[in-house]
C-alpha cells in the first residue's frame, strides 16, 4: 500500500484524511501467472495499479486473441469502457507473470473524486496519460510501417521487452509472429 501512496503522491498531494479514505477502500491482490484479473464479457467493476509483476488487456476476434495493451509496475490497468460504463465488454486481463496489485472500485474512485480534489487532479493527470498512449498507439497502428511500430513499441516499452513473449508483442502490433521476427532481425 505504501507503493501506491508514493505513486499518488507523486501526481498531487495527500492529506492525511485522503490516505485514511485510500486505506480503507484499496483492496490488495496477488494473481498468479495466467490468472485473470477481469474475465471477457464481463462487466469489470475495479481498476488495478500493478504494484509487482505484468499484465495484458486482450479480446478473443473470431478465435484469434488480440492483444490491446500491457501494464507493468507503477502502471494501472482496467477495461475503461466497462469500468466506466458498467456494461460487459469482451475484454480480458490476465497476469503474463506473478502480479501484486492494488484496486478501487468505480464506486470507490468516483466518492474520492467528489471528497477530495487532490484525487481528483491525480485521476485528471492519469486519465490524460492514458489518453496521450492511447492516441499515440492509434497513429502507431494506423500510419506506419511494421519495423516503425515495432521501434515505437521499443521506445515506450523497453524495460518490459525482455518479460514479453513475442506473439503477444505482434498481436499487440498487429503484425504477425512471423513479420515481427523479419522486423528483429533486420535490426
Amino acid at each position: 500500500m505504501h507503493a501506491l501512496l508514493q505513486h499518488i503522491a507523486q501526481f498531487t498531494t495527500l492529506s492525511p484524511p485522503l490516505t485514511e479514505e485510500l486505506r480503507q477502500r484499496v483492496q490488495h491482490h496477488c494473481f498468479g501467472k495466467g490468472k485473470l484479473l477481469h474475465a471477457a464479457n464481463t462487466t469489470c467493476r475495479r481498476t488495478y495499479w500493478i504494484a509487482r509483476g505484468l499484465v495484458r488487456i486482450y479480446f478473443n476476434k473470431d478465435g484469434k486473441i488480440v492483444t490491446d495493451g500491457f501494464a507493468a509496475e507503477s502502471q494501472w490497468m482496467t477495461s475503461a469502457y466497462s469500468f466506466m460504463r458498467g456494461l460487459p465488454d469482451p475484454y480480458a486481463i490476465a497476469a503474463i507473470e506473478p502480479t501484486e496489485a492494488y484496486s478501487l472500485s468505480l464506486e470507490d474512485l468516483l466518492h474520492l473524486f467528489d471528497r477530495f480534489h487532490e484525487m481528483e487532479r491525480f485521476g485528471r493527470v492519469v486519465m490524460s496519460a492514458q489518453f496521450l498512449e492511447q492516441s499515440e498507439r492509434l497513429n502507431s497502428l494506423r500510419f506506419t510501417s511494421p519495423a516503425e511500430k515495432y521501434q515505437h513499441f521499443c521506445a515506450h516499452y523497453r524495460s518490459i521487452l525482455p518479460r514479453l513473449p513475442l506473439g503477444m508483442v505482434a498481436s499487440y502490433l498487429g503484425i504477425t509472429p512471423e513479420t515481427l521476427s523479419r522486423v528483429r532481425a533486420k535490426g
